[in-house]
């Protein structure tokens, strides 16, 4: 495993929580979402400045704050 999987392993696991539940809700809510960005597939490893990963956490953020704002519609 690479280092930069090692470091997102956390963060990635809550992410990928993150967008289970906010699926879920929902569904519950019956509101249709965009689907999640999808996770990199590109990463050297090297810790580049703007790395994918970072633009992946950028966007995810991104996917959550319009869900949140969908769901409370």
């Amino acid at each position: 495993m690479s280092d930069s999987a090692t470091i997102t392993q956390g963060p990635l696991t809550q992410t990928q929580a993150m967008f289970a539940l906010l699926q879920r809700r929902a569904k519950v809510a019956g509101v249709t979402l965009r689907p999640p960005p999808p996770l990199p597939t590109t990463c050297c490893g090297r810790g580049c400045n703007g790395c994918v990963w970072e633009g992946f956490y950028d966007a995810a953020l991104y996917w959550q704050q319009e869900a949140e704002l969908r769901l409370q519609a």
